[in-house]
């Protein structure tokens, strides 16, 4: 059985979907799962619809991410083993930071919009959202990010929204959901990935905005359910926003892989170890697309 499974994980490049059938009969006994999907299942659950929301960098983004390309290519030449898994993990929250916004990097509190492809993005979405009456979730991993989301969105909206993340206190998240949840209540709420991933009941909300990607699809899909699940009574549109010629976009290809892989198989899979890439081939995936990046 293990050689089997090798031999059709390692052909996986080659797109031949018959070529997993053998592996999917293998493991099928032993998966045993009801997806909520389904509509044998669950015939009343409204649809879930999931679109890329692509963004351009702005030139003081671009400008950063280039220096930490270059900054990464000089380290890695003298780094090996542990110390080289730190320095490749540490340089990709880097460049996830950039992506978000420059001020996140920096840490000095400005938080323009027009420095960030993403906050002009986030504005265009929402701008739309509201003038539906809609409610929106937005989840990002960083909590340092939370608040100064959360005032720029009041701009849009034109009223303030709700925050939660990890240092909530647990009494206050239940009084927060309940305040979400009344149909006059805040029309956007701000989540820290980890924190409001799992366990809230949010079905007030219609959109739902992965501000920045965790690089596991599961975690984003527990995410996601915070607002597609039992008691949703209207269609759930998920955005996902990926910064174009940038590190997440190559990244977003790989969970798009693996998502496909893993749906064939078994509706799982291991993460891609990015800390195992040769250097030139780190490098590739990080390098900056100035052509694909404007705005």
């Amino acid at each position: 059985r293990r050689r089997h499974t090798r031999y059709f994980l390692a052909s996986r490049g080659l797109g031949d979907v018959y070529k997993r059938q053998p592996l999917r009969s293998l493991v099928r006994p032993y998966i045993l799962r009801r997806m909520k999907t389904d509509r044998r299942i669950i015939r009343d659950l409204p649809e879930k619809t999931e679109v890329k929301a692509f963004c351009g960098l702005a030139k003081r983004q671009a400008v950063l991410y280039g220096g930490l390309v270059d900054e990464l290519a000089e380290a890695l030449r003298d780094a090996e083993g542990m110390k080289r898994r730190g320095l490749v993990l540490a340089s990709l929250l880097r460049f996830k930071q950039v992506c978000n916004h420059p001020s996140q990097l920096l840490d000095d509190g400005l938080f323009e919009p027009q420095d960030s492809g993403k906050f002009q993005r986030l504005a265009g979405i929402c701008e739309e959202i509201a003038s539906r009456g809609e409610k929106v979730l937005v989840f990002t991993q960083f909590r340092s990010l939370a608040a100064p989301l959360a005032e720029h969105l009041a701009s849009v909206f034109g009223r303030p929204g709700l925050v939660l993340h990890g240092g909530t206190p647990v009494k206050r998240r239940r009084a927060l959901v309940e305040e979400f949840q009344d149909d006059g209540g805040p029309p956007f709420f701000v989540l820290s990935l980890k924190a409001g991933g799992t366990g809230l009941n949010l079905t007030a909300a219609s959109h739902v905005i992965h501000f920045d990607r965790w690089w596991n699809p599961a975690v984003e899909n527990q995410a996601t359910d915070r607002a597609f699940r039992i008691g949703q009574q209207t269609n759930v549109l998920v955005h996902k926003f990926v910064c174009q010629g940038t590190v997440e976009e190559r990244v977003d290809a790989l969970i798009q892989e693996k998502t496909s892989l893993a749906a064939e198989l078994l509706e799982g899979g291991a993460e891609t170890m990015l800390t195992e890439m040769a250097d030139e081939e780190l490098i590739r995936l990080v390098s900056l697309d100035l052509d694909r990046t404007r705005i």
